[in-house]
Parts: C-alpha cells; structure tokens; sequence
C-alpha cells in the first residue's frame, strides 16, 4: 500500500476545501440554518412527531441532506477537475494502484462532508436542545453514508463530461429522494399506500436509522436500515471495480 501517494492525494483535496471555504464549508451551514428558521417557524404549531419536538426531528434529516450532497459534490468534482484539465494521466502514471487512487479521493470526500455534518450538528444547538441515544450508531451511519455517498460521486465524476452533467443527477434525482425521504416527517404520518410507496426510496433508510441513533424512533427497523446503506455501499465498490477494471471513460 503507497501510503505517500493516498496522503498526497487525500491532502491535495483537503487543502481545495481552504480554497473554497464559502462553497465547502459555509454555503451548507447557512442553507442549514435558513431550514431551522423557516421549518421551526412553519412547524412551530406542531408540537412534536412521535414525541419529539419539531425542531429537534428536523435535525437528522437535514444533517443527512448535508451529507448526502456534501459526499457526492465533493467525490464527483474531486475526480472530474482531473479529467477535465488532462492531470488524470499524471494521476495514472504515478505508482499508485487504483485502490490507492479511489482511498484517496473518496477518503478526502468523505472527510470533508463528516466535517461539515458535524459542523451542522453544533449549529444546530443554537437552535434547540437534542440528544444522542446511541452516539456509536450515529458515527456509523456518518461514516457508512459519506463513504457510499463519496464513492458515488466518484462515479458521476468518471461518467460526467461536462458540468452540466456533474450537477443533473445532486440536483434531479438525490434532492428530491432525500426530501421526500422523511427529512421533514415521518413516513408514518402518509397515507398507508404512500408509506409502502416510500420504501422504494433508499434516502428512507438513511434517515430512519440516522433519526434512531439520535432518539430511539425510526420509521424503519434500524437493522434494515444499516443492511440497505452497506448493500449501497456494495454497489458503488462494485461500479468503482467495473470502471478501473474496463478503463470506462478513464483512458479515452
């Protein structure tokens, strides 16, 4: 394992995150807090969701809204910026393996989105008092999620061609799953044909088995949860394989 060549990289994209701090950093912390203001007023005559105040529910699902496009801008620019300024060969022809590339990129992606959720987590005390009934599965699903999540990205960055493409899948496709995942309430409040309906979306396990770790409720059992996101997870390895063993949009 070249350790020297995965810590270039990793710092490398690391220190983008300076560069961009308005972007990185403080774009998602103010367009979480602009949801607590607005929600918490629009919510403010619903006095709790399964026993837990408004406010204090909204923050698993806006953590992982922060998560989920944090982990797939990150990972998908990180790899694309490459492609597109023709320094992926330099990449290519150093004497890394393509495991040592993907650690690299999808760990700095990774790390960056985790350190923005966290970010976001302290934001929200400002807001309303929480707690965290199990802080171990709640680093698990940090972790597992931004890791899937990065290692998709990766492969919207390879897939992309352009810019334009870089943001059609974030914006089209994980927005509207994530917010209509059970961000901003519980499945359990559809209609029964809607809360089957739901199921299909996979953001719904993500944020069920978030929401337990912090107040032991999920619309979700929280062993499916965690079952869903590693079968996720397992999918993104798999596409990542298929791309470096076929060389799909790598070598052309």
């Amino acid at each position: 394992m070249n350790l020297h060549g995965i810590r270039a990289i990793y710092k490398f994209e690391m220190a983008r995150t300076g560069r961009t701090l308005m972007q990185s950093v403080l774009s998602p912390v103010i367009s979480t807090t602009l949801y607590f203001v607005v929600f918490g007023a629009i919510g403010s005559g619903i006095r709790n969701i399964e026993g837990i105040g408004y406010t204090a529910f909204l923050i698993p699902g806006l953590v992982m809204l922060s998560l989920l496009m944090q982990s797939v801008s990150n990972a998908s620019f990180g790899i694309y910026f490459p492609k597109f300024v023709g320094t992926i060969y330099e990449v290519h022809s150093a004497p890394l393996s393509y495991l040592e590339i993907v650690t690299g990129y999808v760990g700095a992606a990774a790390t960056k989105a985790i350190i923005v959720g966290l970010i976001i987590l302290a934001t929200a005390r400002v807001f309303v008092h929480y707690s965290i009934a199990h802080p171990g599965v709640m680093v698990l699903f940090l972790v597992m999620t931004t890791v899937g999540f990065s290692l998709f990205g990766f492969i919207i960055g390879i897939w992309a061609d352009n810019f334009e493409k870089l943001q059609v899948v974030p914006l089209m496709i994980i927005t509207p799953l994530t917010f209509l995942g059970g961000s901003f309430y519980s499945v359990h409040m559809l209609p029964p044909f809607w809360q089957k309906v739901t199921l299909f979306n996979p953001v719904v396990y993500l944020i069920s088995g978030f929401r337990w770790s912090f107040y032991d409720i999920a619309d979700v059992n929280v062993g499916i949860s965690i079952g869903a996101t590693l079968f996720f997870l397992a999918l993104c390895l798999t596409g990542v394989w298929w791309i470096f063993r076929t060389g799909w949009r790598l070598k052309a």
